[in-house]
């Protein structure tokens, strides 16, 4: 199996969650649940944010020409239902579920044409980057996959792969960040979704330090810790399977 994250990057006007986002840099969004067939979409997402941001995140899912990650441009003429499962001060949980109809389009659907079933997807949006993790199988064309995708979201949405990667199960236990301690694993985390580690960066360390509540010098020291701990422990396995395969030679 393989993993395969890209992000799309919404201009102003042709996405109003992406609007809404982008108007508070404070709340973001990611997907409890997600699932596709070849007619329908449904979905649960947990938003994140001040209460002005969810209210409007909320008219936004149930603004009759939104229909979740329809890629359609104009109104595609699907049913689609929104419902709230949960709402506080600073939490949105919102389901959706729409039927499609021969328009209709959107990246699962793009994905199940090229890659076939059995896929898991994640999501997780700011601003207007919205970005999506596939787990498919190691055979399953990417290349096609992406060519298609580009096709279906035109100019309007700017596209960008970061990573395709192995899921070895083997190699779990030791690379796995749950073998982190507790601050380092949720500080990794956090960098990864605000897209510190990306290039170019989309938040400096002081950035994200803050909004996690702690100094800047203490989450620079975790950082350093958890990817001194994943790059030994790769290492570590790369020389084990290294010494481990027939007929090899190994210099220390």
């Amino acid at each position: 199996m393989r993993e395969f994250v890209f992000a799309l990057e919404y201009d102003p006007g042709t996405n109003p969650v992406a609007d809404v986002l982008a108007e508070h840099p404070d709340a973001s969004i990611r997907s409890l649940s997600y699932h596709a067939t070849e007619d329908s979409l449904w979905r649960v997402d947990h938003a994140e944010g001040p209460p002005e941001a969810l209210a409007a995140l909320e008219d936004a899912y149930a603004n009759a020409e939104y229909f979740a990650d329809c890629l359609v441009k104009d109104d595609c003429g699907a049913d689609c239902e929104t419902q709230i499962l949960d709402r506080s001060s600073d939490e949105l949980v919102v389901y959706t579920y729409w039927d499609r109809t021969d328009v209709c389009t959107s990246v699962p659907h793009v994905a199940l044409e090229h890659l076939g079933d059995g896929l898991l997807f994640e999501t997780y949006r700011e601003g207007r980057r919205y970005r999506w993790r596939i787990v498919l199988a190691s055979d399953a064309p990417i290349h096609d996959f992406f060519d298609a995708l580009g096709e279906e979201v035109g100019e309007c949405t700017g596209m960008e792969m970061l990573r395709l990667t192995e899921l070895d199960p083997d190699r779990r236990d030791d690379t796995d960040d749950d073998s982190l301690p507790t601050e380092q694993r949720e500080a990794l985390r956090a960098a990864v979704e605000r897209g510190y580690y990306e290039t170019p960066r989309r938040i400096e360390l002081s950035a994200l330090a803050e909004e996690l509540g702690v100094p800047r010098s203490t989450l620079s020291y975790r950082l350093r810790r958890a990817e001194a701990a994943l790059a030994n422990a790769f290492v570590d396995q790369e020389l084990s399977e290294s010494l481990a395969a027939p007929g090899s030679e190994t210099t220390l």
